[in-house]
């Protein structure tokens, strides 16, 4: 519950002025006792959903939601007083009250891998994906993980004041401002053997050469490693098989270049090793939901306005 006020908090402007203003309300003002030994006293009651622009569910253990697919009537109640067109974001279990309350069926979500199973045997209708850090589905947010929550904080930031924010943001709370992978590098499994010469030193090199052919093969070769010892370790140091990883950091050069230069989506497209503007749309499409032009212009009018 700490994590959005301080996160969300440390977004600033230039003149050093908040750029949110970060609540926490309950069911009451009455103090809640939390699972870590310590009362949560909120500042406000269920009336502050009404006009809220953002509606931030944290993680939780109560048993309706948890364990039965089911809400308390004074907690669906309040929950029905978010004004149409609001931000709902969960973080971690939070995702099980959206569930319970129906604002996830239909929709894409994720939350925390080791409760992937109990939450799609409740909530049935819902696309969850437990591999990523984050989901944005229209208005509807969810967040895997606690940390993950910070992730998704510092994107909501990205996304409404730009990079340079969150950014700033992250650095102050020093945390990274991207993690690359999903969640699935944190699932449990099998350590690496220690002694052993990782992928590391080629994904580095891959990085620097995304506008290059990256296939398994250059890949492995760069390693000094058979493919398949290469997929293998690869996939036990990132949780993600090789080409889906390049596609990944070569999306994220794309968006870097598209907040960061005037470049032609050819260009960008070229550039991030997606080799034409066709490619980059679709891709974009496809993970972020808006085509490169689209994004740019976001971006573009935050930092012209701020």
């Amino acid at each position: 519950m700490t994590i959005p006020p301080l996160i969300l908090g440390a977004a600033r402007d230039e003149a050093g002025d908040p750029l949110y203003d970060v609540h926490v309300c309950g069911l009451s003002t009455d103090a809640v006792l939390s699972t870590n030994g310590y009362a949560i006293v909120p500042e406000f009651g269920p009336e502050l959903l009404a006009r809220a622009d953002t509606v931030i569910v944290p993680g939780t253990r109560i048993a309706g939601p948890r364990t039965q697919g089911l809400l308390d009537p004074g907690l669906a109640a309040a929950l029905d007083t978010i004004r149409p067109g609001a931000r709902i974001v969960s973080i971690c279990t939070g995702a099980f009250v959206l569930g319970a309350a129906g604002l996830l069926d239909g929709r894409r979500a994720t939350t925390h891998w080791k409760f992937a199973e109990m939450f799609r045997s409740l909530y049935p209708r819902v696309h969850l994906d437990e591999n990523l850090l984050f989901v944005q589905d229209e208005n509807i947010w969810t967040a895997a993980g606690l940390a993950a929550g910070i992730d998704l904080c510092l994107h909501l930031i990205r996304t409404d004041h730009g990079s340079a924010v969150a950014n700033h943001a992250a650095r102050y709370c020093v945390v990274p401002p991207w993690r690359e992978g999903g969640q699935s590098q944190f699932i449990e499994r099998q350590v690496p053997e220690p002694g052993v010469d990782g992928t590391a030193p080629t994904r580095l090199w891959a990085l620097h050469h995304l506008d290059h052919d990256l296939d398994l093969a250059t890949l492995a070769a760069h390693a000094h490693m058979s493919v398949r010892t290469f997929t293998r370790r690869f996939k036990a140091e990132t949780g993600m098989a090789p080409g889906a990883w390049v596609l990944q950091q070569r999306l994220r050069h794309a968006r870097h270049l598209l907040e960061s230069t005037d470049l032609a989506i050819d260009e960008v497209a070229r550039g991030a090793g997606m080799g034409t503007a066709a490619v980059l749309r679709h891709h974009m499409r496809a993970e972020l939901g808006v085509p490169p032009l689209a994004y740019r212009k976001t971006f573009r009018e935050h930092w012209e306005t701020a």
